[in-house]
């Protein structure tokens, strides 16, 4: 199974957006799935406020593991994150024309009526699995 056909199975027995492109990846940047899933376990519906968007935050995570700095004095390495962080980000809105929740998904999920809405309309069916996917293909290109 491919890392697409693997998040669709993720997404449909109820793990979102940002665990499911985190988890994608935990394999090849050398941390166990059960770890992956943990750690982005709290950054689903833009960290619940609609803010950066799951896909997004959980791609940024597997840049992290890829590029980031272990020593405070690494200088490189943070300009690294940085640049790719940002790369990341200028791609994802380049496809999607935003990088925060809920202008993607055009609910504000601070307030907890809308995120009933939102599952009654069927919107993270609808709308997560194209930000997933999006998310997971501009990581491959920069892993």
């Amino acid at each position: 199974m491919n890392k697409l056909q693997n998040v669709a199975v993720n997404f449909k027995e109820g793990f979102h957006c940002s665990q499911c492109v985190l988890e994608a990846f935990s394999e090849e940047l050398g941390i166990d799935k059960e770890l992956a899933l943990k750690i982005s376990s709290c950054f689903g519906r833009g960290m619940c406020f609609g803010e950066t968007c799951g896909a997004v935050t959980g791609a940024v995570m597997a840049l992290g593991l890829k590029y980031g700095n272990i020593k405070a004095d690494d200088k490189a390495a943070k300009e690294k994150t940085y640049d790719v962080t940002r790369d990341f980000c200028e791609k994802f809105k380049e496809i999607n024309g935003s990088i925060i929740c809920r202008e993607l998904m055009g609910v504000d999920f601070a307030h907890k009526e809308n995120r009933m809405v939102a599952r009654e309309k069927g919107l993270f069916k609808e709308k997560c699995p194209k930000y997933i996917k999006d998310a997971i293909n501009i990581v491959e290109t920069m892993l």
